[in-house]
């Protein structure tokens, strides 16, 4: 369990050649795609008839009607104990705190005189937010996604959510009750590629939409690429993970059971640490064991952890260490060491970090008020996580006058003439006056 790599003592590789060192977990997208093509092909021909198919295959649900009721939905938060429905609002309102924060405004810059250009931040009219329910009914991203789609202003909301045999074919309990507490009332119970078919197509009751977002399981993320420029899509991700960086000072107690809480999700799951310690190293090898053993879920954390996905990585120094987790670009990256904020500061490469002690990556899941719907696989080199800029599209507006526009004409001219676009250049001197 946790195999070990030493980096110590030697030059530190590239950043490419880094990244093919550390543990990831793999996942083919493509090798799904033929599988996946035909189902969301079949969704676009024949609507939800071919969604109640696929539904009873997949699913074992027959439902003539995979739109949810609404009076289910007002029913699942007057079931919901009550404190859940606490925890839940308590989420929703951290969450919209954070995320009010984001909303941007437009911009107007004075080019010149008589010419400007404005930043004009429009939502997206309408979209479609996914919400796993294997192993996992993750109500907590019902919060995480429509908290930043209502602040942004998207006018029009639809939830999906695979059907559970448990509770009569309508999605989870908790996740019904977090889109009753947030408004939302068109949810579909469908799950999987289909549900990402649904939305980009439309079918039954439900019309395309715009955007889809929200995590799901490999096929999801397949459905997601093969849609993608019909939709817009927020990533394609890829198995949880998390990175821990941490020295002698941090608690072996911490470290193990922020390990196994991540390993929770899937055994796909990867759960990493480097470290300056080898006595850190040695004392979480030696208690993670015992919390696995005191767990629910002991056999889908002990494959993600003995996956070649997990491990701990042993460096010189925190530098070093800080190369190694810009290397591998966390989706969650926690920060266990002396002056862990300055520490943080220097971090380059994350989807969200985690600062000391007492911010566990489980703290983000659900009650920090950040978001948790985050780049996985390495991606946020260069991707951001959900939030209300995720909605938003910036349109530039430009308006300049007869005068502005005749000062620049020259220089329009000349472009266009090296570019061998003639045509440019006359529909500006179609509007100079002899």
């Amino acid at each position: 369990m946790l195999a070990r790599i030493d980096l110590r003592g030697s030059t530190l590789p590239g950043v490419r050649e880094l990244s093919g060192l550390l543990p990831r977990a793999g996942t083919d997208i493509d090798s799904v795609l033929a599988t996946v093509r035909p189902l969301c092909e079949d969704v676009r021909v024949r609507g939800a008839q071919a969604v109640r198919e696929i539904t009873a295959r997949l699913d074992g649900v027959d439902s003539a009607d995979f739109a949810v009721p609404v009076d289910a939905i007002e029913r699942a938060l007057t079931e919901i104990e009550p404190a859940v429905r606490a925890a839940l609002e308590e989420a929703i309102a951290r969450v919209r705190r954070v995320h009010a924060d984001q909303r941007r405004t437009d911009t107007t810059t004075q080019v010149v005189r008589g010419g400007t250009v404005t930043e004009r931040w429009v939502p997206v009219r309408r979209v479609g937010l996914y919400v796993p329910g294997g192993l996992a009914p993750l109500l907590s991203s019902v919060v995480m996604n429509v908290v930043p789609a209502q602040l942004a202003g998207v006018e029009s909301i639809a939830v999906a959510s695979p059907p559970q045999r448990d509770h009569g074919g309508l999605p989870d309990p908790g996740v019904l009750a977090a889109c009753a507490l947030l408004g939302v009332t068109e949810v579909y119970a469908v799950g999987g590629a289909q549900a990402i078919a649904v939305f980009g197509y439309g079918a039954g009751s439900c019309e395309p939409v715009d955007m889809v977002t929200g995590p799901g399981n490999v096929y999801v993320t397949a459905a997601k690429r093969l849609l993608r420029g019909l939709i817009g899509i927020d990533s394609e991700a890829g198995p949880t993970e998390v990175a821990i960086l941490a020295d002698d000072t941090a608690d072996p107690v911490h470290v193990a059971a922020d390990l196994i809480s991540q390993a929770e999700h899937d055994p796909l799951a990867g759960a990493v640490l480097v470290t300056t310690s080898e006595q850190l190293a040695d004392a979480v090898v030696d208690l993670v064991p015992g919390q696995v053993a005191a767990t629910k879920h002991s056999d889908r954390i002990t494959t993600a952890l003995e996956g070649s996905q997990s491990g701990i990585v042993l460096v010189d120094d925190l530098a070093a260490g800080l190369r190694v987790v810009d290397a591998y670009a966390a989706e969650h990256l926690e920060i266990q060491t002396r002056d862990a904020r300055q520490v943080a500061a220097r971090v380059r490469n994350a989807g969200a970090v985690f600062v000391g002690a007492w911010s566990p990556v489980s703290l983000g899941d659900y009650c920090a008020g950040s978001n948790h719907v985050l780049p996985t696989g390495g991606c946020a080199r260069h991707s951001s996580g959900l939030s209300v800029q995720s909605f938003l599209r910036g349109i530039h507006v430009v308006e300049y006058d007869e005068q502005a526009l005749a000062e620049v004409a020259g220089h329009i001219d000349a472009l266009a003439g090296a570019e061998d676009l003639p045509a440019h250049a006359a529909a500006v001197r179609a509007r100079q006056r002899a």
